[in-house]
């Protein structure tokens, strides 16, 4: 085949479609034919994700094979940036969290420059104003996309690790709550209840039971409306969102720990997803000291869309703390999270791109339906069925049709990007992150909606395990509860009146419920 067939393609055609430059590079290289790169790049206009990605996606390249038909194409240099490792102030300056997103690594200066390496020229292209900005004249340099990620990871990591602990606004964060003043303040709190209860003990029970009959009330007025929202809008849930015509990368967040049985399961799950392979990125986060998974890992085969991230040891070991590391790895417009016992219904990607496309961009997340697989398993699994098709089917629903805050399920639940990285990711040092990053994002303006996709969990129907998982629960919400209200007229600005009733409605009601119930 003569190079003017390389670059181009007429079979069944008049007109012949010329190939890019790289795949012209790939085809002279004998990697694949002219017709198969034509066949790529055809279909590459119906996807929003750089062709060399979608090239080395379809026709499974390394990384390293990429990189040198990038640099042969460019005429550019080609570095391994791990045995010539770069200069840490100029990481620094642009940051690696920045460095990661980018695709990026500001290497070292030579000749008055500094050399940037890039996987991918038109990453380059598009942040060399900003570029320049940083670092004045820069020259791009190519180097394999994995191994830019390691040299960044490699002399970067405590400041990674630090950034995944702290993201969002400390006023808006668990870490260092309640403090001294906040210790002090329940304490006083406390003793005075004592004392009255001591003085006044008839009184103190009336009020008590008042109290918890009150929130009772409340909480059931609210599913009550919230129900009703629900059934007068059942029309509005026949409508089928369309796919845009370019469909966006979604990245899929799936944080681990000792698990056995992921190769077997989670990755049959998550394979049967319907949507294009190349446009999925799936991100298995690993702890450092889960010696279990990683050899589970090791012995699997894991599809090119999936990779697995190591979270290095810092101060804290949590599943948010996890998820913030991840991100600065994925390549996703679109942020879903996932967790190892999940079953997602096969066209929920699709069904997910379709609403964010359908909505503007005040819609910032949308929330799946949760269920259980293993319902008839036992009585307490049946009784857990019946609660998630209350919440997640009627009561979040209603919720959302009202325009209240949504507290988020940890699991099947979808971000723009941009949004995500603008309120601050998850809070590392809260344990319901799920609940805080929902009232997070109405504060911020963003809307959450429901989005009648199902995924299928392993319902917890043992006894013990059960009350473990919901002391967990109350924990979070009381620690949620307690970091927004810090600043209640804040909090009230933030929501409006209707949002910040519904907030102590759902919150500080149901923690008054169970803290009250022994008084009934």
């Amino acid at each position: 085949m003569d190079l003017e067939a390389l670059s181009s393609i007429g079979a069944g055609s008049r007109q012949a479609v010329p190939l890019s430059p790289l795949a012209t590079t790939l085809a002279r290289k004998g990697i694949a034919s002219g017709r198969r790169l034509a066949e790529i790049e055809a279909e590459a206009s119906g996807y929003d994700r750089p062709l060399p990605e979608l090239l080395s996606r379809s026709l499974f390249l390394s990384s390293d094979t990429l990189a040198e038909a990038e640099a042969e194409t460019l005429g550019a240099g080609l570095i391994d940036p791990v045995s010539e490792p770069p200069d840490p102030t100029l990481l620094t300056r642009l940051g690696p969290d920045q460095a990661l997103r980018l695709g990026l690594l500001p290497w070292r200066r030579v000749g008055g420059r500094t050399i940037v390496l890039a996987a991918r020229p038109e990453g380059f292209s598009r942040a060399l104003p900003y570029l320049t900005k940083i670092f004045g004249s820069v020259r791009m340099a190519v180097a394999p996309a994995d191994l830019i990620e390691e040299a960044i990871v490699t002399a970067a990591s405590p400041e990674l690790v630090a950034r995944a602990e702290a993201m969002p606004p400390a006023r808006l964060s668990a870490r260092g709550w309640p403090g001294r003043k906040g210790i002090i303040g329940a304490a006083l709190v406390g003793a005075m209840l004592l004392l009255i209860t001591a003085l006044a003990p008839k009184w103190s029970l009336y009020i008590a039971i008042t109290w918890a009959l009150v929130t009772l009330v409340l909480n059931m007025g609210l599913k009550i409306v919230a129900a009703s929202a629900v059934f007068a809008g059942r029309s509005d849930r026949a409508k089928v969102d369309p796919l845009p015509k370019r469909l966006p990368v979604v990245t899929l967040l799936v944080p681990l720990y000792k698990e056995r049985e992921i190769a077997g399961h989670l990755l049959r799950r998550l394979s049967a997803i319907d949507y294009p392979a190349p446009l999925l990125d799936v991100i298995l986060l690993l702890e450092a000291d889960d010696h279990l998974t990683r050899e589970t890992l090791a012995a699997a085969n894991l599809p090119r869309w999936m990779r697995a991230i190591t979270v290095p040891r810092g101060t804290i070991k949590t599943k948010p703390r996890a998820l913030n590391y991840g991100l600065n790895f994925a390549r996703g417009r679109i942020i879903g999270i996932y967790d190892a016992e999940d079953a997602p219904a096969p066209d929920q990607i699709r069904k997910i791109v379709a609403r964010f496309a359908a909505r503007g961009p005040e819609v910032a997340c949308l929330q799946g339906i949760l269920d259980y697989y293993n319902s008839r398993a036992n009585w307490l699994a049946r009784c857990f069925t019946l609660e998630y098709a209350a919440w997640f089917r009627v009561v979040l629903p209603g919720m959302a049709r009202l325009g209240l805050t949504i507290p988020l399920g940890g699991t099947t639940v979808f971000f723009r990007r941009s949004v995500l990285e603008e309120i601050g990711g998850w809070d590392a040092h809260n344990v319901t992150e799920d609940a805080d990053l929902g009232l997070r994002l109405a504060r911020f303006g963003y809307r959450t909606e429901l989005v009648d996709t199902v995924t299928g969990e392993e319902a917890n129907c043992r006894a013990w395990p059960w009350v473990r998982q919901r002391s967990r629960w109350l924990k979070g919400y009381a620690v949620t509860y307690g970091v927004h209200m810090r600043d209640p007229l804040r909090l009230l600005r933030d929501l409006g009146p209707w949002r910040f009733l519904g907030v102590q409605i759902l919150f500080f009601g149901t923690l008054s419920a169970f803290a009250l119930a022994p008084a009934l």
